[in-house]
């Protein structure tokens, strides 16, 4: 395994030294990129958070932005040329729909009542 070599301030010294051995874990998750920009999860988050009517989450849509990047990933997608991290980007995309889906069906009966 490769050995790296860092010169730390003595308090981040003292705070590595706590993790232990999870240091390597902690590195890798800090490496890693969001599926999506956090700005698609603050805009949901903010939604919601806003208390929304039941009207306003039937109606509730991704930002023009969010609706031309998933354009471009599934037209990308379905001439087979997705990276991986295109890829990953589609499925979150896709389990953040799932999840808006769930969403508005649990207020149908109060739109329909």
């Amino acid at each position: 395994m490769p050995r790296i070599t860092l010169e730390v301030s003595e308090e981040l010294s003292q705070q590595l030294a706590q993790v232990g051995d999870r240091l390597p874990e902690l590195l890798a998750l800090s490496l890693q990129q969001p599926a999506v920009p956090a700005q698609v999860y603050r805009y949901i988050l903010d939604f919601l958070a806003s208390n929304p009517t039941p009207e306003q989450i039937a109606e509730f849509k991704p930002t023009p932005e969010m609706q031309e990047r998933l354009r471009t990933l599934l037209t990308r997608s379905n001439a087979g040329k997705l990276t991986p991290t295109e890829l990953k980007e589609l499925d979150e995309y896709e389990r953040i729909e799932h999840l808006v889906v769930m969403i508005k069906a649990g207020n149908l009966s109060y739109l329909t009542g």
